[in-house]
């Protein structure tokens, strides 16, 4: 099966006014990311702050960007949980709400066995007809989903790809190895992976930088290798400052000095410190994003 979701994906955040999801903004933010060559939104992950929503606002999300979108690029709707019972209802209501994937994270908090992992996503698999996307995110979840695991999942069928945020190249070698499609989920990482043979990235650089991060996508799938490590060093630079202080914090700022949204945070995200904001602003005038 030829992987539907290539090239350079972004990771929404989500707008808020006065604690709700501000959707006029988030419509203008999704209109603006077209424009600017984005290749697909990913909502309701956690750049999207998602671990704060009720499952009506991940739902409402969802639907407001499938709708927004339009069809002109491809939705992979956020849609995970570290209960598999939840995370099958979120994949159903992803998939009833028009989205053309789903991303379904490692059981988080838990830290389940390998097998656990794969019951975990095999329940998932069977309870929805879209292609989805595994995520693999140690840090946050405290579990490394292993090739091994992934390609017993993949013998399921539907899988459009990994989301690995590893950074780990031998573990991408081996998963390619295999035939499973990876996803960088780490912007840093992007040109290495992508070296390697990922077929895009879901990014969070690309919230404020997309036209950036499409170019990089798209000199990484071309093997233009100077354009390539030019479009990279940028890209490492701008990733140190939005991840100076817990995502999505940065990357929102940087969002909100766009003018698509207001610098505003669910508990227990806060502002950001002011030193550290003053030093993201520089970095993305000195790149002409801001």
């Amino acid at each position: 099966m030829t992987p539907p979701f290539r090239g350079a994906f972004v990771a929404i955040v989500t707008p808020f006014n006065g604690d709700r999801v501000d959707f006029p903004a988030l419509k203008k933010l999704v209109e603006w990311h077209v424009a600017q060559g984005t290749q697909g939104l990913v909502p309701c992950g956690t750049t999207g702050e998602s671990a704060t929503f009720s499952h009506d606002e991940q739902h409402q999300v969802i639907a407001e960007v499938v709708q927004a979108c339009a069809g002109r690029i491809p939705v992979i709707a956020g849609a995970g949980s570290n209960s598999t019972r939840e995370a099958v209802s979120l994949a159903q209501a992803a998939e009833k709400h028009g989205a053309n994937g789903i991303l379904t994270i490692t059981p988080y908090y838990n830290k389940p066995t390998q097998e656990g992992l794969f019951q975990h996503f095999k329940a998932v698999r069977e309870a929805t007809r879209l292609p989805y996307v595994l995520y693999n995110v140690p840090g946050r979840t405290g579990v490394n989903l292993l090739p091994e695991t992934t390609a017993r999942v993949m013998a399921l069928g539907n899988l459009a790809g990994v989301k690995e945020s590893t950074g780990n190249c031998e573990q991408v070698q081996e998963m390619i190895d295999r035939g499973i499609p990876v996803i960088c989920g780490d912007d840093h990482y992007t040109f290495p992976f992508m070296a390697l043979g990922a077929i895009g990235v879901i990014s969070v650089v690309g919230n404020f930088a997309p036209r950036i991060m499409r170019q990089l996508a798209d000199a990484c799938a071309a093997g233009n290798l100077g354009e390539s490590r030019r479009l990279h060093a940028i890209v490492c630079e701008l990733q140190r400052v939005t991840f100076s202080e817990t995502n999505p914090i940065p990357v929102k700022a940087a969002v909100a000095a766009l003018g698509f949204c207001r610098e505003e945070y669910r508990l227990p995200m806060v502002a950001m410190t002011p030193g550290k904001k003053d030093a993201l602003l520089a970095v993305m005038k000195k790149h002409g994003v801001l």
